[in-house]
């Protein structure tokens, strides 16, 4: 997933050894990043994993909270120095998400009295990947034109067409990971009530987060195909894409037709396979564009 965002925004261009560095930094940054708030969430959120997820590492016991701190720091420091190895722009980035993503646990989650907010802003910590690729390969280009300077954070070489490439993936990015975050506050309900957590499903009921995560999942697919008419992505990626889409529209739409009694045992099937469809589609680009850079500069399909 990390790699293939940097390789949409490159494209079939032949690869120098700055792009694949640039590349092989940006799946260390965010491979870094994704440990890294994967463990702060569990640290902020022990309160509502002790009633809904007691097998989690905190609540179970396995590790403490002062162990678990200690690894997610020393993910933080790593991600900031992989970032700060790409560009100031990527440190930039980083740096505004883990702040952001910091406050929003810390502070914002339980007092926050905005409808469903905290599902509504907690996918925007996912929208970094396209972000950061896309600034990865910006800050990273030798061409001249389309230049963009900014002191302290440097120049980018930059086009219209690759913003609008980037504002789909960050779009996309936001829907498909709302939609499969849904179904799984569908099964925290109880928790996030006790706690204060504003989510779809606390705020507007379960029936309707349910239909709420049918349509993201159907306008991420819409998007998908749209990156697909604009981009490099080959009709490899397009009917496997899909495939891919038809089927978690098929389980969300089953979650969204459930009754009381068995709704909470599809909505762990759906919030699974929802993220596996969010991660899946990334592997497809990247599968998809691997096989086009092999095929053009060494003929091997």
């Amino acid at each position: 997933m990390y790699a293939s965002v940097p390789m949409l925004a490159y494209g079939l261009q032949s690869y120098s050894w700055n792009i694949i560095k640039i590349i092989i930094l940006s799946v260390l940054t965010l491979y870094c990043g994704y440990f890294a708030a994967l463990i702060w969430n569990d640290i902020t959120d022990v309160k509502i994993d002790s009633i809904v997820h007691p097998e989690r590492p905190i609540p179970s016991g396995r590790i403490s909270v002062k162990k678990f701190f200690a690894i997610a720091l020393f993910f933080s420091i790593m991600t900031f120095i992989f970032a700060m190895l790409v560009s100031t722009w990527c440190l930039f980035i980083v740096g505004a998400t883990a702040l952001f993503t910091a406050f929003h646990d810390k502070f914002l989650k339980n007092k926050v009295k905005i409808p469903a907010y905290s599902e509504i802003f907690t996918p925007f910590q996912w929208t970094t990947v396209a972000l950061f690729g896309y600034f990865a390969l910006w800050t990273s280009s030798q061409h001249s034109e389309n230049l963009i300077y900014l002191p302290i954070f440097g120049y980018l070489s930059i086009d219209t067409n690759s913003i609008i490439n980037m504002i789909l993936l960050f779009f996309f990015i936001y829907f498909a990971d709302n939609a499969h975050d849904l179904p799984e506050g569908i099964l925290d309900i109880e928790g996030d009530k006790r706690t204060g957590v504003r989510t779809y499903a606390t705020s507007f009921g379960e029936k309707n987060a349910a239909r709420i995560s049918f349509f993201m999942f159907f306008i991420s697919g819409i998007i998908g195909i749209i990156l697909y008419l604009r981009t490099v992505l080959s009709i490899l990626f397009l009917v496997l894409f899909l495939i891919l889409w038809l089927y978690i529209l098929k389980v969300s739409y089953k979650l969204l037709k459930s009754d009381n009694k068995n709704r909470k045992k599809i909505a762990i099937i759906a919030g699974r396979r929802g993220f596996d469809y969010f991660l899946m589609s990334f592997n497809l680009i990247f599968v998809d564009l691997l096989i086009q850079l092999l095929y053009k500069n060494f003929n091997l399909f």
